[in-house]
């Protein structure tokens, strides 16, 4: 039995001479808790891109839960939940209709739907809240309400981009309580990124550093810190990836996938 939930194997990434992910391999094992860590424009966003199939590989080959994703893009997109970096929930409707449309999209059998949205809107404490527009929700509603929509459909993958992002620190610290109750419970793989390097170290059982498209160092925390010499992981990171901004990267790499979006269309 393949104890590996995703799998990448010598994966590039090319857009028109550019190169945005350059030759990365990595695995996650079944059950863990992956942190993918990167400065701006290190190749992140389209490595994730890959792994959900939004983008395929110019190079090289990615399992998640065993399926290809590029010839097996519908499996492996049933096997996996995401939340967004940017909102994507319908704020116009409730949450118990967001979760209903998400069942819909998702052929979730009929018979189990009612249960399921009950069970996890309970599970991220909004139940009480079910028939209430999502217009009126807090932040930290609105993600625990993304994360219930993300499970409906029982993933054995979440991918979570930047979940805490713009979160005040005890609302972060309640999300993470969630993320780790959902993996102990369903030995759900948790594959996520972060800019809040405190919480890669405190959460992460391994972590990926990715910078100018490479792989530059993988392992736990503690392993990372003792090959940089540093006390902790983002000294390490620091120490491995440089202090200077990387707004410029981050504007290319930007520019050319959209340009090829538009080529494409």
């Amino acid at each position: 039995m393949n104890q590996l939930s995703i799998d990448v194997r010598n994966v590039s990434k090319i857009f028109k001479g550019f190169t945005a992910v350059n030759n990365i391999s990595f695995s996650v094992k079944k059950g863990e808790i992956f942190a993918f860590l990167g400065p701006n424009g290190a190749g992140k966003s389209t490595t994730i891109k890959m792994l959900t199939t939004l983008l395929s590989p110019t190079k090289g080959e990615i399992l998640v839960n065993g399926f290809n994703t590029q010839n097996q893009k519908n499996e492996v997109r049933k096997s996996f939940g995401i939340v967004f970096q940017d909102p994507s929930i319908d704020d116009q409707l409730t949450a118990n209709e967001n979760m209903r449309i998400h069942a819909a999209l998702y052929n979730v059998p009929k018979e189990m739907v009612k249960v399921r949205i009950e069970e996890l809107l309970k599970f991220v404490d909004l139940y009480d809240k079910r028939n209430e527009l999502v217009k009126t929700f807090s932040g930290g509603m609105r993600r625990r309400l993304e994360i219930a929509r993300g499970l409906l459909h029982t993933p054995a993958v979440l991918f979570l981009d930047e979940p805490t992002s713009g979160l005040d620190p005890q609302t972060r610290n309640s999300m993470w309580e969630y993320i780790e109750a959902i993996n102990k419970e369903n030995n759900m793989t948790i594959f996520f990124t972060t800019h809040y390097l405190e919480e890669a170290e405190k959460n992460a059982q391994k972590i990926a550093i990715i910078d100018h498209g490479k792989i530059i160092a993988q392992g736990t925390s503690k392993e990372l810190e003792k090959q940089t010499k540093t006390k902790t992981l983002e000294e390490a990171f620091l120490k491995m990836t440089g202090k200077k901004i990387r707004e410029d990267e981050t504007g290319n790499e930007i520019a050319k996938l959209r340009m090829v979006m538009r080529h494409r269309q």
